[in-house]
């Protein structure tokens, strides 16, 4: 009996965006924007309120999810099954 696991696009690229959303760009050419801001409620996220580190995100080896720090992490089945589907744009990179 063989178990069938999901598989879910790779983040390339992130960023932080104003009000606590993520524009995320993956492997397979499309992005989606991801409001995080249910999550500033959860003990675990209580630094993200701070803009200052929520914007300074950095995206997994390997494009598995995004993280701060090695107890704040998001995956990327999370952010692509959640996210709005948005149009691919440049990230900017003064983020």
């Amino acid at each position: 009996m063989s178990a069938h696991f999901a598989t879910y696009p790779k983040i390339v690229d992130a960023v932080a965006l104003q009000g606590h959303r993520l524009r995320v760009h993956f492997d397979n050419g499309e992005a989606r924007l991801y409001d995080f801001r249910p999550h500033l409620e959860r003990d675990m996220f209580q630094l993200l309120r701070n803009e200052i580190f929520f914007r300074a995100l950095r995206v997994d080896a390997g494009g598995y999810g995004l993280s701060w720090n090695d107890d704040m992490d998001i995956a990327a089945s999370e952010l692509w099954l959640n996210g709005t589907p948005v149009e691919v744009q440049p990230l900017s990179p003064s983020r």
